[in-house]
């Protein structure tokens, strides 16, 4: 195919829904950068609420160290709390521990469904969705868990972070082993949309750097960079730029 990027563009659309590289161009609501876990307290404080990827597998022992779970202060804050994870051990584990907690694929509603929970106000889904493979499935099956308008709180990595595109420019990727997907504020809330979810709010977090004390030579400076960096997210979201930031939330509404 020949002729200018935007024919070729629209020569790849049906009909009359071509595509512009103009449309492309999205313009960033209104947000602010905030505190991931205080925010998600405050979404389930006196509300019945779900915690799906609960668990938070291979972050157990730090947690433990850090008494850092962000499980037991939703915990605390909601009318009742119920946990939902694939990880079998992990939910048995909290079940010990006194929580109530129950293992099922979130892709599947119908699975969620048969789970003996009475719908809930609010679905708490942090740090979870850039985990699976099928994003759709995962947020159209959390709709069996929620009341009619009742909300789903995502948190995620933000793909348009400073973060990443500074470290790209030195050679590098920084990402959880684990990762599959990466989403920017248009593209989760697109998806949302697309799976029976309407979008209410936006803000985003800058993450921490955990634990760096054990760590060494270059590991230690690596560590002192992206620390440098937060903070400049931290700074750029007081001037009006919460988008530079390294994670993101979206609260929903069951449509």
């Amino acid at each position: 195919m020949t002729g200018r990027p935007e024919d070729q563009m629209e020569d790849d659309v049906d009909g009359d829904q071509a595509i512009t590289q103009v449309e492309m161009i999205q313009r960033l609501p209104r947000a602010r950068v905030v505190e991931r876990v205080p925010f998600l307290v405050d979404v389930v404080r006196g509300r019945r609420a779900a915690h799906v990827g609960f668990v938070d597998a291979g972050c157990w022992q730090l947690h433990e160290r850090l008494d850092r779970w962000i499980h037991t202060d939703l915990d605390r804050a909601a009318d009742h709390l119920v946990g939902i994870d694939i990880d079998a051990a992990g939910v048995e584990r909290a079940r010990g521990n006194g929580f109530e907690a129950y293992v099922a694929d979130c892709r599947d509603g119908d699975a969620l469904a048969a789970l003996p929970v009475d719908p809930v106000e609010v679905v708490v889904a942090g740090e979870v969705i850039e985990h699976v493979d099928e994003p759709g499935p995962f947020l159209a099956g959390l709709r069996s868990l929620v009341e009619p308008g009742g909300r789903l709180a995502l948190t995620t990595p933000n793909a348009s972070g400073l973060l990443n595109s500074a470290a790209a420019v030195a050679g590098f990727e920084v990402n959880h082993p684990d990762h599959v997907v990466a989403f920017t504020w248009f593209t989760l809330s697109n998806l949302l949309e697309r799976h029976g979810w309407s979008v209410r709010q936006v803000a985003t977090y800058v993450p921490e750097v955990k634990d760096p004390s054990g760590l060494r030579g270059r590991d230690r400076l690596l560590a002192a960079g992206a620390a440098t960096l937060l903070a400049t997210e931290r700074l750029l979201g007081r001037l009006g730029r919460p988008f530079a930031a390294d994670g993101l939330i979206v609260v929903a509404e069951r449509a």
